[in-house]
């Protein structure tokens, strides 16, 4: 007996009053989509006092009782500033970052793993081939899960993100010594917080690495981590979120983010979310030097 009604452009729909009702048919078909139907902008204007108003404003005039707000941690901040007004708002944990506290995993992380890993095994190709060294930079803006993840699951000879210090002396060392025992080629993957593979602190990083004797090369996967088809996973996991989500505003328990701890569905404390730090995997951290023999 609900009615459901999507918002255009997330928060800049909302300010301007951009609906559109959400019917069986409107989106059925869509579980095999990448990205979203009603697409996604940054609002700044969400931001401020006037437009939180202009927006619960339409909202009301709209007849919605509740939203479910889909994103990262800027949108989980939006779905916040709802709730600190009084209005019923519940998050969906949606960045391929996976940097969102209280969730295992957030949707899209899969699908870009996925995409990711198909990388590596492709430039793993080309560098033993031509016996070089590449430096490939994933998404990552401070969160280095997605690296961690693709370079154990890629086989990677080393893996970089923001929470672990390195010495880069030391990593083209192990990459002379890895090309002296007769290895072709040398992965790195980077997060892209490190900014490695770009810009002069990429160039100071790029020459140091050429002291191993590898040629080395850099690859910046960019967005193309952020489309695709999701993966079986990936459609589970958004269907359980979105059902306990909706779920969850129409029995008027809201003010939280949907997450999944192993098998069980949580509620999580948006405050926490957005503030807390997602922990790294410390299995996976000792497994990664491991996987690059």
């Amino acid at each position: 007996g609900c009615r459901v009604t999507g918002i255009l452009h997330g928060f800049r729909g909302m300010v301007e009053g951009s609906f559109q009702e959400l019917t069986s048919r409107s989106v059925g078909g869509i579980l095999r989509q990448g990205g979203t139907i009603l697409q996604s902008s940054r609002c700044l204007e969400f931001k401020t006092d006037e437009g939180q108003e202009r927006a619960l404003a339409n909202l009301r005039a709209q007849g919605i009782q509740g939203v479910v707000v889909i994103g990262g941690d800027g949108s989980m901040a939006g779905a916040r500033a709802l709730v600190r007004r009084g209005y019923p708002a519940i998050g969906v944990p949606a960045t391929i970052d996976n940097d969102l506290y209280g969730t295992d995993l957030c949707i899209g992380v899969d699908t870009a793993l996925q995409t990711i890993v198909e990388a590596l095994d492709k430039l793993k190709d080309t560098a033993s081939s031509l016996e070089r060294a590449f430096v490939v930079e994933v998404m990552g803006r401070n969160s280095g899960w997605l690296a961690l993840a693709a370079g154990v699951a890629g086989g990677a000879e080393a893996v970089l993100i923001p929470e672990r210090e390195f010495d880069v002396e030391a990593l083209a060392l192990d990459a002379r010594r890895a090309r002296e025992r007769g290895k072709p080629h040398y992965i790195i993957v980077a997060a892209e917080a490190l900014q490695l593979a770009t810009g002069p602190r990429g160039k100071a990083f790029m020459e140091a690495m050429e002291r191993s004797g590898f040629t080395v090369r850099a690859t910046v996967l960019g967005h193309v981590q952020r489309g695709g088809s999701p993966t079986p996973d990936e459609r589970i996991l958004a269907t359980r979120l979105g059902a306990e989500a909706a779920r969850s505003l129409i029995y008027g328990k809201w003010g939280t983010m949907v997450g999944v701890r192993g098998s069980d569905l949580v509620h999580v404390d948006l405050d926490d979310a957005i503030n807390l730090p997602h922990p790294l995997d410390e299995a996976l951290l000792e497994l990664s030097p491991v996987m690059a023999l």
